[in-house]
């Protein structure tokens, strides 16, 4: 995978934008309006267009927006467009209302998850979960005393994880592969986790790491 499209022009797809430009990757940028990207492209180079032709052009493509529009970003990106590309969904199914006590509300339940959703609504593309459990600015090459931090991955394709860590290894994580798409449903809440000492104590600095024996 050499061209990858990036669907969602917040932060966290710019950053990975850039992160895959950093590395070598041929890298487009999609928006539901595309002019709202207009300064990043000046500066960064990257072309900017809609989901549809990031899609279109895109080997592989990451989804990049807030887990309450997802469902429908993939249909402006297309179905077919979509059809038997990798999709690294950095989603959370963040809900609205504000956080309670510190842990962020999901519209999901916890025996379902989002990426499941996308999954069955697009079965023909090969979703792989990655970057939801950190902030953006730690998600490429990040710097820590204690070593590479993990990254926990899952999807049903392995051909699609096993891409998805090389990136990772590439951007600096250790991939940690969780199974099929139902791990989703633990590791989406890892967003939730990660979130409560930037709420309660304001620090957003910090990482997961999985010590193996």
């Amino acid at each position: 995978m050499q061209r990858v499209g990036i669907l969602g022009s917040a932060a966290v797809g710019k950053t990975l934008a850039a992160g895959f430009t950093k590395h070598g990757y041929e890298v487009r940028i999609g928006s539901r309006d595309p002019s709202k990207l207009k300064d990043f492209a000046a500066s960064s180079g990257i072309t900017a267009g809609t989901f549809a032709e990031v899609a279109a052009w895109g080997e592989g493509l990451v989804l990049a927006v807030k887990g309450a529009v997802a469902e429908e970003a993939l249909k402006l990106a297309g179905p077919a467009n979509l059809r038997g590309k990798l999709v690294i969904d950095t989603t959370n199914p963040i809900a609205d209302a504000p956080p309670v006590d510190g842990v962020l509300q999901f519209f999901t339940g916890p025996n379902s998850s989002l990426m499941e959703r996308l999954q069955a609504a697009h079965a023909e593309a090969r979703f792989v979960k990655a970057f939801n459990s950190v902030g953006n600015a730690r998600m490429v090459n990040p710097s820590f005393s204690g070593g590479r931090p993990t990254m926990f991955t899952c999807g049903n394709d392995a051909a699609a994880k096993a891409e998805v860590a090389r990136i990772l290894e590439q951007f600096g994580w250790e991939p940690a592969d969780m199974g099929s798409v139902v791990a989703a449903r633990a590791i989406e809440p890892l967003c939730q986790l990660w979130c409560i000492p930037g709420f309660r104590q304001n620090s957003w600095t910090h990482a997961f790491r999985v010590l193996w024996t």
